[in-house]
């Protein structure tokens, strides 16, 4: 699922939602019968436009603004070890900045990503990911998006995102679709 919208429409919710504001990443909740305009459906989440300022939607509440849930991805159980990274890369890409409309990885904000199997042929992953600005109010909400995009699949032991701000991203960093995309080429 992927669209930035240019969309008039206002929908109602239908029950009381948690909601993450945008940008500044608190925790917060929008009450039943509160109007939102939809602004971006992207990598299952919602980034939406109240009276009360802008806010994201998980997409697990995508039912109170009459979205269908996501399944979690199926994966085959004798998948080789580098098809289970692409997957694992793939999750990744399903995140999006809820301000700019294109996946953290095509943004260029993951900077490593490292699989270990154990004897059980469980994975651990540790992700090394940077911010657009170092003082990102979304940070953490980025950060536990990743962490739940690739627990949702198979085999999975341990996620860890660690943020490094050293190199500072640049606007280099986004692949050349990305740069396509943000109209920088």
């Amino acid at each position: 699922m992927s669209s930035h919208l240019d969309n008039d429409e206002i929908i109602t919710l239908t029950r009381d939602c948690e909601v993450i504001s945008v940008p500044y990443g608190e925790k917060e909740t929008l009450k039943a019968g509160t109007e939102v305009q939809l602004m971006q459906a992207m990598g299952g989440s919602y980034t939406v436009y109240t009276s009360q300022g802008m806010f994201r939607i998980s997409g697990k509440n995508g039912d109170a603004i009459g979205k269908e849930v996501e399944p979690p991805p199926v994966i085959d159980e004798d998948i080789s070890d580098s098809d289970f990274e692409e997957k694992v890369w793939e999750q990744m890409r399903t995140v999006y900045d809820p301000e700019i409309p294109i996946n953290v990885v095509d943004l260029g904000l993951i900077y490593s990503c490292d699989i270990k199997k154990d004897s059980d042929d469980n994975f651990d992953i540790k992700v090394d990911m940077t911010l657009t600005a170092p003082g990102c109010g979304m940070a953490d909400v980025l950060v536990e998006d990743i962490k739940e995009r690739i627990s949702l699949l198979p085999r999975i032991n341990t996620v860890n995102v660690e943020l490094v701000l050293d190199p500072p991203w640049s606007m280099e960093m986004m692949s050349e679709a990305a740069r396509l995309e943000a109209g920088l080429i």
